[in-house]
C-alpha cells in the first residue's frame, strides 16, 4: 500500500538553513503574495517599495522669526505660490527664538523627507562665528534656493549734520568714540553690518544696541544715535519723508527702490557686500527628487509678476539660485561674518 504524500509545512531541523517549505506548498504561497499584493494596490495603500511620489501631504515651513517681520512676510508670498505650484498646502509655522536658532534646530532635526522646510535667512550664516555652542550643526541644513536679497541701508539722522559718508568718515576719524551707532541687538546682522563698515575703515564708532529695529530707528530719528544699518523695506517709508537720511546701500548693485542712493562699493569700500537674503532649506539628506522637485517649483513661482511685484515693492532684489550655488553663496557668507566677528571680539551664548 502506497504512503500518501504530505503537504504539510515539516518541523525546521536544528542548525539547517534548508527551506522548511516542501515543493507543493511554494506554488500555493506565491499565488497568495502575489494576490495579496493586488489587492493592497487595488485599495489605494502604497506598499514601501512603491511609495506615492513627493508631495502626497502638506508641507511645513519653518519661519524662526515671529510673524510681521521681512524674513515671514516674504515666507508668506512664497508659500501661497509654492501651493500652488506643488498642489499641496504649504504650511507657515513660526518658531522664534535665539536669534532664529531654534527654527532652524528644529528643521535640522526633522526627518529628510521633503515635508519640513526652512525659510532660510542671514542667521544661518552669521550664528556659527558668534555662538560658541549651537543647538544643531549648520552640516545639518541643506540649501535649497536662494529667492533673493534685500539691501541693508546706512542712515544718519538728519540732526546730525552729515550728508555723505565722506562726511560720516570725516567726523568718525576727527573725534574717534564720539560718533555712536544703534542697531536691534548684540550679533543682529545690522549689528555686524556696522562693525563691518568699521573694520573696512579703521574708524571707531560706539555700539548702542536696542531691543528691536524700531526703537533704534526711534532713537536715530530724535537724534540720541548718529547713525545705524537697517533693512531697507523697514525703513523706505521714513526715507521718502526725509525723517532719516540714507547715505549709501550695502549691496554691489544699486536698489531700484533708491535708484539715486550710491553702493558702498562706490565709494571706497570695493568688496562690502551684505544683504537680508532668504531661500528655502531642509534638513540634511533631502533626496535629490525633492530637490529638484523644489528648485523647478522655486524658479516658476520666481517669474510669476504678482509675486515679483510684491517682492520689489518691499525693497527685494530677486535672483534665484539652486542648491549648489546657495550653498557657494552661504559658504562666502559665513567666512565673512567669522572674520567680522573675530574683529569685534563678538561672543554670543
Amino acid at each position: 500500500m502506497k504512503k500518501a504524500k504530505s503537504s504539510s509545512i515539516q518541523a525546521p531541523v536544528p542548525g539547517s538553513d534548508r527551506a522548511l517549505i516542501n515543493s507543493e506548498e511554494r506554488p500555493v504561497s506565491r499565488r497568495r503574495s502575489l494576490l495579496w499584493g493586488a489587492a493592497v494596490l487595488g485599495s489605494g495603500l502604497a506598499l514601501p517599495a512603491l511609495a506615492q511620489a513627493w508631495p502626497a501631504k502638506p508641507i511645513r515651513l519653518v519661519v524662526p522669526f515671529p510673524p510681521g517681520g521681512l524674513i515671514d512676510i516674504m515666507a508668506r508670498l512664497v508659500s501661497a505660490k509654492l501651493s500652488q505650484e506643488l498642489g499641496q498646502a504649504v504650511v507657515i509655522d513660526n518658531k522664534p527664538g535665539a536669534g532664529g536658532n531654534l527654527g532652524a534646530a528644529e528643521v535640522a532635526r526633522a526627518p529628510a523627507d521633503g515635508y519640513t522646510l526652512l525659510m532660510a535667512s542671514p542667521p544661518l550664516t552669521i550664528s556659527p562665528a558668534l555662538y560658541p555652542v549651537m543647538p544643531y550643526k549648520p552640516e545639518q541644513i541643506a540649501p535649497v534656493g536662494l529667492l533673493g536679497r534685500v539691501p541693508n541701508v546706512l542712515l544718519v539722522s538728519p540732526k546730525s549734520g552729515i550728508n555723505s559718508v565722506a562726511d560720516l568718515l570725516a567726523r568718525a576719524r576727527q573725534q574717534p568714540g564720539k560718533l555712536n551707532y544703534a542697531s536691534n541687538g548684540n550679533g543682529t546682522s545690522l549689528h555686524l553690518s556696522a562693525e563691518l563698515f568699521k573694520s573696512s575703515s579703521s574708524t571707531f564708532i560706539t555700539h548702542i544696541p536696542y531691543r528691536g529695529a524700531a526703537a533704534a530707528v526711534t532713537a536715530l530719528i530724535a537724534g540720541e544715535v548718529d547713525m545705524m544699518f537697517e533693512n531697507l523695506p523697514s525703513v523706505l517709508g521714513q526715507i521718502q519723508a526725509g525723517s532719516v537720511k540714507a547715505l549709501a546701500v550695502t549691496t554691489r548693485q544699486r536698489s531700484k527702490a533708491l535708484a539715486a542712493v550710491p553702493m558702498l562699493s562706490e565709494l571706497g569700500f570695493p568688496d562690502f557686500d551684505v544683504s537680508a537674503w532668504y531661500g528655502l532649506a531642509g534638513p540634511a539628506g533631502l533626496p535629490a527628487t525633492v530637490v529638484a522637485g523644489l528648485e523647478q517649483a522655486l524658479q516658476k513661482i520666481m517669474r510669476d509678476p504678482e509675486l515679483v511685484r510684491a517682492m520689489e515693492s518691499r525693497g527685494a532684489e530677486l535672483g534665484f539660485l539652486g542648491a549648489s550655488a546657495m550653498a557657494g553663496f552661504m559658504a562666502a557668507d559665513a567666512a565673512k561674518w567669522k572674520q567680522v566677528a573675530a574683529f569685534a571680539k563678538i561672543t554670543l551664548g
